[in-house]
């Protein structure tokens, strides 16, 4: 949806491009221009429920959340910084780094109802509208010097920078979230044979499975290489993959311009020992054969059926392969079963105010600030160790992380020398993020495959045959009709725009559409980086026209301007590509920011080309996105 209150911005009165010769050229005199406000995303459901996907994976930590009031969050903050230093006084001041915020949704009950859901559990989204201070605990003297809650002194708790106010041991409580009920089972194996050898390091086990009967592929990688240089500000990486085994699904599918993959990515095995650690799980018993039940829900799956299960695996498998460690958010689902299993008392009464209506406010700040991973939570109530099953029942399942091909699979088969093995490509940002025990720490898809790239690097560097590493990625295929291989056309103008990643599934459009003669001034890309020297994706990489169809737009270096100000400046190309027979426009990248600000740039465009107003803009955009000739794909 656009966003209703941004402001219109003037097309530069410049001609920078015309119809009858539509080449991005250099603008001359480029004005700033604001970004407008965010857009709101949902957050993923419990595991339990349905799951859905996007086609594409920012690898990020966990759902974003809308903006905030900001007068209604400094109010919050300073009332929550009083209490915090008169009732903790050894806590630190710390300036808190908000990941995301509020805005005000509805003000309805019954509007907020429908956005909680009927049956409480974990909010989706916090509303904004001060219900968070509607319980808040009232300052008690007699019971703060009698039992004062004594906060845990470790670095993983104060990294929490949770504000408790005058929380006592006597505080009372209401509507603490209940306590969810056990839906995962595991039974000891009393055998005399051996230990079958696992596969938990390059390969899940087979009933992770994407959709029946279709199994997990282990896709041995053939190159991987750096795409950014030193000193870039994100690493991306650049794989290709092997998969001239791939089986046949059935009908007429196959890997196609525009489409993605999805990555089965694994814990890391470090954070996997670490819970284990933390919940004081036996090694010996880490890796013997088990039996798992469940009553209900498609875990350990990815998107089985919701029905009960018995199989065979290991606790070492289900940690790795089946549950997230460390991209959710806290639930009070989680927060409950801790509080559960607490067996200091100043330990479990905090988590169970998380719970609470009186510690709502404190519980939204802990979700939209700093990502958070499980094994922080262990260490920070170091007394809370929960039964592995118990604590299997409200982890999130471990999803796919999906990545889009960047190049054209119909020529990967006709590479000199490679003619007989068919690759794919893809590219990979690393997402990165601090990590409580200081240093930056990534995500779980775009690490893990950084982890394979570096191993391919070094062994070249050290004259090794990449070959001979057999490093494996386990992927499938999928989400070849998404918007962005769907509505790709082979003939119509096209106009391309992406920064970072983004860019990458481009590639491969560009690919396909110089293939063709008829069709070789009929696509442009507008890409925008930071530093064309450092971060510039596949330069030189897209054909032999590369010059004349591509503009790069860089944000760092120059008179520094961003993607949706050169969408301004070739409004002439724009409103012709828009307006012609098939034209087509295309939108790939991170939503903030980028997605955002180009979505508004179209609509000046609109505006002053059509001559229309905002409204009347707003919604040619929205009849051209339901015609399949604008189409934005964001994350």
């Amino acid at each position: 949806m656009f966003n209703p209150q941004s402001q219109h911005q003037r097309i530069p009165d410049i001609s920078t491009s015309h119809p009858d010769n539509p080449i991005p050229e250099e603008p001359s005199d480029v004005p700033q221009y604001a970004i407008s406000q965010g857009s709101i995303e949902s957050t993923p459901q419990s595991p339990a429920q349905i799951f859905d996907y996007s086609p594409y994976s920012t690898d990020s930590e966990s759902p974003t959340t809308p903006n905030t009031d900001p007068q209604l969050e400094d109010a919050f903050e300073e009332s929550l910084r009083n209490k915090t230093i008169a009732f903790n006084p050894t806590l630190p001041k710390i300036s808190k780094k908000r990941r995301a915020s509020t805005v005000l949704l509805s003000q309805n009950p019954d509007v907020i109802k429908r956005i909680l859901g009927e049956e409480g559990g974990t909010e989706k989204i916090c509303c904004g509208g001060g219900c968070c201070f509607l319980n808040t605990l009232e300052e008690d003297l007699s019971t703060q010097s009698s039992s004062p809650v004594v906060v845990p002194g470790n670095d993983a708790f104060r990294s929490l920078q949770l504000n408790i106010g005058p929380l006592s041991l006597n505080s009372k409580l209401t509507n603490v979230a209940e306590l969810l009920d056990q839906t995962v089972y595991l039974d000891t194996i009393f055998s005399h044979l051996q230990t079958p050898h696992s596969t938990r390091e390059n390969h899940p086990p087979k009933f992770v499975t994407p959709h029946h009967p279709y199994e997990v592929f282990s896709a041995k990688v053939h190159h991987a290489r750096e795409l950014t240089k030193p000193g870039a500000e994100k690493r991306t990486y650049h794989f290709d993959l092997d998969v001239t085994d791939y089986p046949a699904e059935g009908g007429n599918v196959d890997f196609v311009v525009g489409g993605a993959i999805g990555v089965c990515a694994p814990n890391a095995e470090e954070l996997v020992d670490d819970v284990f650690d933390l919940l004081s799980v036996p090694k010996y018993v880490r890796d013997r054969p088990v039996t798992l039940r469940t009553t209900s829900g498609r875990w350990p799956t990815i998107w089985g059926e919701d029905m009960a299960r018995k199989l065979t695996t290991t606790r070492r498998e289900l940690l790795t392969w089946c549950s997230d460690l460390q991209s959710y958010s806290p639930s009070k689902m989680l927060l409950r079963l801790l509080g559960e299993y607490a067996e200091a008392e100043n330990e479990r009464k905090i988590l169970l105010y998380l719970c609470s209506a009186q510690g709502q406010a404190a519980f939204c700040e802990l979700r939209t600030g700093p990502h958070i991973t499980l094994a922080q939570l262990l260490n920070a109530f170091p007394s809370a160790k929960p039964p592995l099953p118990h604590l299997l029942s409200v982890l999130n399942n471990l999803m796919p992380r999906f990545y889009s091909l960047s190049q054209d699979p119909q020529i990967s088969d006709q590479r000199e020398g490679q003619s007989r093995r068919r690759l794919i490509e893809i590219a990979v940002t690393v997402h990165e993020m601090h990590n409580w025990r200081d240093g930056p720490r990534t995500g779980l898809g775009s690490g893990y495959l950084e982890r394979i790239a570096r191993k391919m690097i070094e062994a070249e560097k050290l004259g090794l045959p990449p070959a001979d590493l057999d490093l494996r990625v386990p992927m499938f295929r999928g989400l070849m009709a998404n918007p962005l291989a769907r509505e790709f056309v082979s003939d119509g103008p096209m106009l391309l725009i992406g920064a970072g990643v983004g860019v990458a599934p481009f590639r491969g459009f560009v690919q396909r559409r110089l293939k063709s003669a008829n069709c070789a001034n009929k696509v442009w890309v507008l890409q925008g980086v930071r530093d064309s020297l450092l971060d510039e994706l596949y330069s030189g990489e897209w054909g032999v026209h590369e010059e004349k169809v591509k503009k790069v737009v860089q944000s760092r270096k120059g008179k520094g301007r961003y993607v949706q100000e050169e969408v301004r400046n070739q409004a002439d190309l724009v409103w012709f590509i828009i307006n012609a027979l098939d034209g087509r426009v295309f939108v790939c990248g991170s939503s903030k920011g980028m997605g955002e600000g180009v979505e508004v740039a179209l609509v000046d465009v609109a505006m002053d080309k059509g001559n229309m107003n905002k409204e009347e803009a707003q919604a040619f955009w929205q009849q051209k996105k339901s015609s399949g000739q604008y189409i934005a794909e964001t994350w």
